[in-house]
């Protein structure tokens, strides 16, 4: 007597549909409609130098990083796996602003460099970069408790909270770092190392956490089928495998970016005070 098997499927069908946000399109929009016309006019005005090619493809791709955060199937991925989650929080704190910056010199920033100063003159202490630094491990570790992070996948006010949260406090912490109006650490290239460091030692913990979790730590996913065939265990393993990889990768580019750029200013400040030893040696003589 022949034997009849049904075969169950081996997980739920991704969803890969893109999300029609205003806010964020808008948003967008704003930026590069603000960004484009004056990198137009800074290059046409004061030349290639002024305004380089890569400074607009960097800002660019910060922008592209934010449609991809908040538009693309990342976005709808990211309720059905915890994995996907994890690589849109990574876009919103360390890409999105990372590129944006990057995008950004001082001849660029020219007409609002005043407001700018004058914005961190009134934050205070929260401009310092130890407060940029706690507020990113916090945010990190204060979203990813469970009742926090089920509830922004569970309420939609709550999931524009986080994505708000994530791009303040990633902008923030990046503008210490990138800032192309001034620097903010006084101790050369071991401020920056201090910080990065302390960054990526506080939130490698928490990956640590999700990566080694004898359990699941979210029931949103626990209670919806697996997509890709992982289970929600292995999901949250891979999740946060991948926020450990993009911190080390991430952070060790910053960094040598950093110390190439602190090389350079030193060899500029060495190259000044040599010219004017050998305009005070010519007015003697």
């Amino acid at each position: 007597m022949p034997v009849t098997t049904s075969l169950l499927p081996l997980a739920a069908a991704a969803d890969t549909s893109w999300t029609i946000e205003p806010g964020a399109i808008l948003m967008i929009l704003i930026l590069g409609g603000l960004y484009l016309p004056r990198w137009w006019r800074v290059r046409r005005t004061n030349g290639p130098l002024a305004a380089p090619i890569w400074r607009l493809l960097s800002f660019l791709i910060g922008l592209v990083s934010l449609a991809a955060a908040l538009l693309s199937p990342i976005d709808v991925l990211a309720e059905q796996s915890f994995t996907f989650h994890m690589a849109q929080h990574m876009l919103l704190l360390d890409l999105v602003p990372i590129f944006c910056i990057l995008g950004l010199n001082k001849i660029l920033l020219r007409p609002a460099t005043r407001r700018l100063q004058a914005l961190e003159r009134s934050l205070g202490q929260l401009m310092n970069p130890w407060v940029a630094v706690v507020l990113y491990i916090v945010a990190m570790w204060a979203w990813h408790v469970p009742a926090a992070y089920d509830a922004a996948l569970e309420n939609a006010t709550v999931h524009v909270l986080e994505h708000v949260c994530f791009l303040s406090v990633g902008f923030l912490y990046w503008w210490q770092l990138l800032s192309p109006i001034r620097s903010r650490f006084r101790s050369g290239a071991m401020g920056p190392l201090v910080y990065m460091v302390s960054t990526k030692v506080g939130v490698g913990l928490l990956g640590i956490l999700l990566t080694f979790a004898p359990n699941p730590l979210y029931s949103y996913y626990e209670v919806r089928e697996g997509i890709f065939g992982l289970s929600a265990g292995v999901d949250q393993q891979i999740g946060g495998e991948l926020m450990a990889l993009e911190q080390t990768i991430v952070m060790g580019i910053a960094l040598a970016y950093l110390l190439f750029r602190a090389i350079e200013q030193s060899e500029r400040e060495q190259e000044r005070r040599e010219a004017l030893e050998d305009r005070a040696e010519e007015q003697l003589s």
